[in-house]
């Protein structure tokens, strides 16, 4: 029963973490239509290799962090400095992706994948996300951290990942008939990393 838990709190809690409009999401859905939907999966894919890795970290850490609240708040502050600097980038020096696509070659299918990996590097909030979740149901007992049902939380947590990715990819799909889009992609990322900074500001300020 314990590893079944384990599976359904990693799948839903990974899947609804990441179903909101994000930075990691909205940029899979900029590939999408840019480059096609086969690119946007090789993102997804490298997104969830380094999501399961976080889930593991933050799980092993989640007992420890529990009994010393002060990591968590430095936590959102190195995540509010990366969300700022995001934030400056896409809206002030990203290139407009409305304008005309060029071809690209075979070796930047690969590097989608590699981009999923590093854009998800950039997310810490998988970290306290997956720490808070796991100790929250585990006072309830419904949360195991012995190895068997750590690494089937965290298998779940990819296929979560992958899943909540994968409507995005499907629900924006690439520009058959057009090179050009109406809409900058990059302003819309900036606008989410500024909310999102917003509301990391305001709880780290809550806390002092």
């Amino acid at each position: 029963m314990a590893i079944l838990y384990n599976f359904l709190i990693g799948l839903f809690g990974s899947f609804i973490g990441v179903l909101p409009p994000g930075l990691i999401n909205m940029y899979a859905a900029k590939i999408s239509m840019k480059e096609g939907r086969k690119r946007a999966f090789l993102f997804s894919v490298g997104v969830c290799m380094t999501v399961m890795v976080q889930t593991y970290v933050a799980l092993l850490l989640a007992e420890y962090i529990g009994k010393h609240p002060e990591i968590v708040s430095m936590l959102q502050k190195v995540a509010l400095g990366i969300f700022i600097s995001l934030t400056i980038y896409f809206i002030f020096i990203a290139k407009d992706t409305r304008r005309e696509l060029k071809d690209r070659d075979q070796h930047s299918k690969k590097n989608r994948f590699f981009l999923g990996i590093f854009i998800a590097l950039l997310n810490l909030l998988p970290l306290p996300y997956w720490m808070y979740l796991s100790i929250t149901f585990s006072t309830f007992g419904m949360f195991s951290f012995s190895q068997p049902e750590l690494l089937v939380a965290v298998i779940a947590s990819g296929l979560g990942t992958y899943a909540s990715l994968a409507l995005y990819v499907q629900f924006f799909r690439p520009k058959e008939h057009s090179k050009k889009l109406k809409l900058n992609m990059n302003y819309v990322i900036g606008i989410i990393t500024a909310i999102i900074s917003v509301i990391t500001f305001l709880k780290i300020l809550k806390q002092m």
